[in-house]
């Protein structure tokens, strides 16, 4: 109708959908995997297939699309790479990626010591790369335009970096001194580079210079560490094992096993300070985990046991406990375009979180409508995010 700014109403109502997610009983995701779901990916050019990939090595790609147009439906798969496949991973996948262009090819890396590029249409790989340790994580640019690169961390303390046009290794990063158990790039940033070791330390990289990483993080601000060398910052107290950048590029997320999380300036490598309690976190290798994006404010979802714990980005509160897994949870996925969120576990089993559908305006009080009604299924303490959110523009 007009009566409000149209990136106010849609970050309102994106906001909305969040704060209301819950487990959707009419969409099923097809079973496939015999063993736990380490990983997903949603493609961005349409938003319709997810990639997942399983402890049990297999690959398998989803149509989330409702085709039948029945309000109980099942994301069927479309293929898969499954243990019968000439070309499947021999040991547990724990990364999968689309390329961010186009959902001709996507990426895999697993514990048989390979990161393999694969072609969507023939479901073979068109490269394969080949480490001498175990392949913990990789990561491709999402915006990268001037390079193909696919950053690699593996048992090996150097940081790897593939170029798909070459199909060869052609540098290493220097300066952790443990696994390396997340990479990930900058959104903002086609250069930078974050990664995450079992040495406490993350490190922030321009990976055009050869003189070693721009800054390492450090959880004191500095602090504690003024007679000390850069060496001895640590951004936890722990193995750092998850990493997520937010949409914009400005702040980097980090997850530790001394069940803390830190939220950082990615310019400065200031911490934040943002407290968000204790955040369990058991998890021996990534922890896979997500942001939402166009919300106001932005959400964190993290998988902690066997539920998905949900935290305001800035100010650390936690909004809601999302429960349906039987088992732990490995991974989770957000869709930016319609704010659900896909889940993975040791159970086996891929969930799918909706936002709660609104009622009718005719159910709302006809007085003030607009605020009151949008209202009753938030968490009080985001209540007002319909009526002020994203006032500034």
């Amino acid at each position: 109708m007009g009566l409000d700014d149209p990136l106010r109403l849609r970050r309102a109502e994106s906001t909305r959908r969040v704060l209301s997610l819950e487990l959707n009983k009419d969409r099923d995701v097809e079973r496939i995997h015999s063993n736990g779901v380490n990983t997903l990916d949603i493609e961005v050019i349409e938003g319709r297939y997810m990639l997942s990939g399983g402890a049990d090595g297999v690959i398998v790609i989803y149509d989330l699309e409702n085709l039948s147009k029945k309000p109980h439906y099942t994301c069927k798969s479309v293929c898969t790479v499954g243990r019968s496949h000439q070309h499947v991973h021999k040991f547990s996948v724990e990364t999968v990626q689309w390329y961010p262009h186009d959902t001709g090819m996507f990426t895999s890396s697993s514990f048989d010591k390979t990161l393999k590029v694969w072609d969507t249409e023939t479901l073979k790989p068109a490269e394969v790369f080949n480490f001498e340790g175990t392949v913990y994580c990789h990561h491709m640019s999402p915006i990268a335009r001037k390079h193909c690169l696919i950053a690699v961390g593996t048992k090996d303390p150097k940081v790897q970096l593939c170029d798909l046009k070459s199909g060869s290794r052609i540098h290493i990063l220097q300066g952790h001194r443990g696994e390396v158990l997340s990479v990930k790039w900058s959104p903002r940033y086609e250069h930078i580079l974050a990664t995450a070791s079992t040495d406490s330390q993350v490190r922030v990289w321009d990976v055009r210079k050869a003189s070693g990483s721009l800054f390492t993080l450090d959880q004191h601000n500095g602090e504690k560490s003024k007679a000390s060398s850069e060496a001895a910052n640590t951004a936890h107290n722990g193995r750092v094992n998850g990493l997520c950048f937010t949409s914009d590029g400005l702040h980097l997320l980090t997850t530790g096993t001394d069940d803390r999380m830190r939220l950082w300036n990615s310019a400065s490598g200031e911490n934040t300070l943002v407290n968000y309690g204790k955040v369990c976190n058991e998890s021996r290798k990534g922890l896979k985990f997500t942001l939402s994006r166009g919300c106001s404010p932005e959400f964190v979802f993290v998988p902690c046991g066997s539920t998905i714990v949900v935290y305001a980005l800035y100010t650390g509160e936690l909004v809601t406990v999302l429960r349906g897994h039987y088992n732990n949870v490995d991974c989770c996925e957000f869709h930016p375009d319609l704010q659900d969120l896909y889940s993975g576990g040791k159970d086996c089993n891929i969930l799918a979180w909706v936002p709660s559908p609104r009622k009718p305006a005719l159910e709302d009080d006809t007085e003030g409508s607009n605020k009151s009604g949008n209202q009753s299924s938030l968490n009080p303490a985001f209540e007002d995010a319909w009526s002020s959110s994203d006032e500034d523009g």
